[in-house]
């Protein structure tokens, strides 16, 4: 299909001046108009959401408990804890975790447990931005979460491991929507072009290709951003002679705030900065600076760039040259502050800086070797003489027993155990200043295994 092919609404008449959305959506957005009423609707998140997959099996065989959804805005979250409901036959109640307290939470669960009793109807608890509640508010929705007075879905775009309280966490199914992907954002668009009642097909519309697939691109895989920009350009391009709404790339580029980058085709914008981490990877500091000075004259994003420097300082220099970290960083509040064309000096040096710095991926598969143990099951306990002290109590349960201050020894180093096993995941190399970390850590591996052999003779 040619790029400035068009799609158009499925009106065939001009439409009367200042058309308005049909009732009962006149006063809302175009993306809570939009929100998917089933699972076939749904757009995106297919690797939980796709026929055979658990969710969705679990949704259809109305054999949901609590979960917890995570992941960036515009993906869904909402919208699915609403599709749940409906499709379970609940009653969908909806707190936020930035404007709801204690007193509203108990409303709400008297409520549900009243409606369980009376009725038999179960209970959707959706908690918008759970991680905002605080320990004491979480605590609040355990006994009846365990209880099934309500099936809780909570939503927040923080990793529930590390921002809900554990015994939530470990009463609820822990699900990741992924951001949208441009043909999904894309087919999404056109949708919204063609439904009359809830999207915009009660406006005569033509849209060119490259203006959706331009909103799709720069949506960064947020729905609600993509609709919103698309309403926009419908409703305050003013129509031709015939009636009709024309939006062109020109139109996409000012409601979504952002100019279409211009390369030779469509994959180059992909191919060019693979191209560029790839020659920074590579050692050759000649063809990063190439690839790196076509992005900045297709007028690029200079934060697109700066965070790929940013992951091949930490992917591919790792600790051989922590500096180049630093560096990175650096060069991306640089051109963040001062914009192009200035920008394209800090980002030359970091690009030149990470071509010519020694390379090692060490960090990058220890944390990965790491995270696949802890996804695969393999949660250790903390081990007793490492876990907190700082509470009353915690010495009669044995916390902090035997627990030896590196500091009161020679080095600051002193043989102890710190993970309960004798799993390595760092493996350092021998390239640049990795070289004296792998002595240092050679070392204490092996007073460590030493210690251990003495202490199980």
């Amino acid at each position: 299909m040619a790029r400035d092919d068009l799609f158009s609404s499925p009106a065939t008449e001009p439409k009367p001046e200042a058309p308005v959305a049909p009732t009962p959506f006149r006063n809302q957005p175009l993306a809570a108009r939009m929100r998917p009423r089933n699972l076939d609707e749904f757009a995106g998140q297919t690797h939980i959401l796709a026929p055979g997959q658990l969710l969705r099996r679990a949704i259809e065989a109305d054999r949901i408990q609590s979960l917890i959804f995570f992941g960036p805005p515009g993906t869904g979250k909402t919208s699915l804890a609403q599709i749940i409901a409906r499709q379970t036959k609940s009653k969908f109640e909806r707190l936020s975790g930035v404007e709801s307290n204690v007193a509203d939470m108990r409303r709400v669960l008297a409520a549900a447990a009243n409606r369980l009793e009376n009725t038999g109807q179960p209970t959707i608890l959706f908690i918008d931005e759970i991680h905002r509640f605080n320990k004491a508010q979480q605590d609040v929705l355990l006994p009846d979460v365990e209880s099934g007075v309500v099936r809780l879905i909570g939503a927040t775009t923080h990793n529930p491991f590390f921002f809900v309280n554990s015994p939530l966490v470990s009463r609820s199914q822990i699900f990741e929507l992924r951001p949208l992907s441009e043909p999904e954002l894309f087919a999404l668009l056109q949708r919204a072009l063609a439904d009359p009642e809830r999207g915009l097909g009660y406006l005569t519309i033509q849209a060119g290709e490259n203006a959706l697939r331009h909103l799709a691109r720069i949506a960064d895989g947020d729905a609600r951003k993509a609709l919103n920009a698309l309403e926009i350009a419908a409703l305050t391009t003013a129509p031709d002679k015939q009636g009709r709404v024309q939006i062109d790339l020109a139109a996409a580029e000012q409601s979504i705030q952002k100019k279409a980058v211009v390369y030779d085709d469509e994959d180059a914008h992909y191919d060019t900065i693979s191209a560029f981490i790839k020659s920074m990877r590579g050692s050759d500091p000649d063809a990063a600076l190439y690839w790196l000075a076509k992005m900045i004259h297709a007028g690029e994003d200079p934060r697109f760039i700066a965070r790929r420097i940013v992951i091949c300082a930490a992917e591919d220099v790792g600790l051989a040259d922590p500096m180049a970290l630093v560096l990175a960083n650096a060069a991306l509040s640089a051109s963040e502050f001062v914009g192009w064309p200035e920008a394209r000096i800090p980002l030359a040096e970091a690009t030149v800086y990470i071509a010519t710095a020694n390379k090692s991926n060490s960090t990058y598969l220890a944390i990965d070797a790491a995270l696949a143990d802890v996804k695969s099951g393999r949660t250790l306990p903390v081990p007793e003489h490492l876990r907190d002290t700082h509470y009353q109590g915690a010495e009669r349960l044995g916390h902090g027993k035997g627990y030896e201050y590196a500091h009161d020894h020679p080095g600051h180093f002193v043989a102890q155990d710190y993970l309960g096993t004798d799993k390595i995941y760092y493996k350092p190399t021998e390239q640049g200043v990795e070289k004296k970390i792998k002595e240092r850590v050679e070392k204490w591996r092996a007073e460590l295994a030493a210690a251990r052999r003495q202490k199980e003779k």
